[in-house]
Formats: structure tokens, sequence, C-alpha cells
């Protein structure tokens, strides 16, 4: 199951980093790096599920401030 993939970037007149940089915000708009961090450990589907609902949780509480502050002004 360990995959492993090779990756070539080639490399344009601007420049090394600033390829790297590119590299890493595909990877980023892919979801790579979240995909690698939930795959890095098991969690069990209980825990997952309770760690989705506080999050849900959280982001109601975050938009109902938003919104209650908009409304004052």
């Amino acid at each position: 199951m360990d995959e492993q993939f090779n990756v070539y970037v080639k490399v344009d007149d601007r420049g090394a980093e600033r390829c790297i940089k590119k590299f890493k915000r595909m990877c980023e708009s892919f979801g790579v790096q979240k995909e690698y961090r939930n795959r890095k450990e098991y969690k069990k589907p209980s825990i997952k599920k309770k760690e989705k609902n506080i999050a849900a949780t959280k982001k109601r509480s975050k938009s109902e401030r938003r919104t209650g502050r908009r409304s004052k002004i």
C-alpha cells in the first residue's frame, strides 16, 4: 500500500525558488498535505464523528458572532 511517486519540476527562466513555491501552492490546492495528515494515523469512526461535530459547532458559533456584530452597526 506504500506507493511512491516521482515528481519532476521543470525549472524555467524565473528560477527554482519560484517553481518550488508554485509546486507547494498546487499541492495545497489539491489537498495533498491535508490528506497526508489524515492518513498519518488511524482514527476510529466515533472519534472522527466527534471531531466533525466539534468543528461544526465552532463554525456555527463563529458565524453567529459575525452576524451579531454586523447587525449592531
